[in-house]
């Protein structure tokens, strides 16, 4: 039996109602006919925050306050988008939050963090602010927010596609990130409640392949030294025991390499005019593969995960200029993991 369920995405829906904003959907006309499909985005980069991520935590703590969880402090362990949402989130209601992160926190999310009044605590590797957090979480009135792992954020990640699934019909496919796999888990569960015929397709960076790894074995694998990639949000070691069984049921599954994801940083950010973050931007490379294999037109819809970077990570997508390559679908198209 699922840890989470569809129901837990509407409760999450009403919750979280008041705090976040129903973010808009986008298209480009001129991507649109150089592909010759519908290209949708979703504009979680718009999001307060910057990103998807505060949905997740605000329904965590929401939830834990609705079943009178007593709460003294707050923690959580993440690379960025998710330490800003938690912060926030604690911040609503003048509960302390301290995060743990490793030092090679992007400098603007880590700035952001400690704007909204969270500790920030740094570790040479995310493992050990992993195992911090952990130790951290057993203090009495601690209530622990992970990135990913927790049925609460699970549903909390799943109000984007029951979102999008209301504000347009006839989607055929559905793109997002994967780094934990929260996105993607609630994304699958909406979408299997809402529109069955809507395909479910995420993306991970091939620097950081741990969940197509473990598609692949058939168990959850994790990485052997830290992911070293243009895709910080997706950098995660490995997926976790509640979104792993759930991942396993996505209709498609893409390993990005570095330079496809500068590539479509760069481009979706000249034609969306939208600061987009690189964790994003590389659900474009399952996109034009998953377009390349159909024969009727299609209508499909990116999420735009979020929209934080820092100056370091700009020039790092800037270094070579992959706006003389126009957009289009690949001759030979890749195939996906599952």
């Amino acid at each position: 039996m699922p840890s989470v369920n569809f129901a837990d995405i509407s409760a999450a829906r009403l919750r979280i109602s008041r705090y976040v904003h129903t973010s808009e959907l986008m298209t480009s006309a001129l991507l649109n006919r150089w592909l010759g499909h519908e290209v949708l985005f979703k504009t979680e980069c718009l999001q307060r925050t910057g990103a998807f991520k505060l949905r997740g935590a605000l329904n965590t703590l929401l939830h834990a306050r609705e079943k009178d969880v007593p709460i003294k402090r707050v923690v959580a362990s993440s690379s960025g988008n998710h330490a800003q949402a938690v912060a926030y989130a604690a911040s609503l209601f003048g509960i302390p939050v301290t995060i743990f992160s490793a030092q090679n926190i992007s400098k603007i999310k880590a700035a952001a963090t400690r704007a909204y009044g969270a500790e920030l605590r740094l570790f040479p590797l995310r493992d050990e602010a992993d195992n911090a957090v952990a130790q951290a979480a057993d203090e009495p009135g601690t209530l622990w927010i992970p990135p990913f792992n927790h049925p609460d954020v699970i549903a909390g990640q799943g109000t984007v596609t029951a979102e999008i699934l209301e504000q347009t019909t006839d989607v055929n496919a559905i793109f997002m990130p994967c780094g934990g796999g929260g996105l993607a888990s609630g994304s699958m569960l909406a979408a299997r409640a809402l529109s069955p015929q809507t395909k479910v397709i995420a993306s991970e960076p091939l620097a950081g392949n741990d969940a197509a790894q473990s598609l692949r074995l058939g168990s959850i694998q994790r990485l052997i030294t830290p992911a070293k990639t243009l895709a910080d949000g997706a950098a995660t070691p490995a997926v976790g025991e509640h979104t792993y069984p759930l991942i396993q049921q996505l209709d498609g599954f893409y390993e990005v390499d570095e330079t496809q994801i500068a590539y479509w940083t760069q481009w979706l950010q000249h034609l969306l005019k939208l600061h987009v973050e690189p964790t994003s931007a590389m659900s474009m490379h399952g996109v034009v593969n998953y377009l390349a294999k159909q024969s009727a037109p299609q209508k499909v819809v990116v999420i735009l995960s979020g929209g934080n970077i820092d100056a370091q990570k700009m020039q790092q997508i800037w270094q070579q200029d992959h706006l003389i390559n126009q957009p289009s679908l690949p001759s030979v198209p890749l195939a996906s993991v599952i």
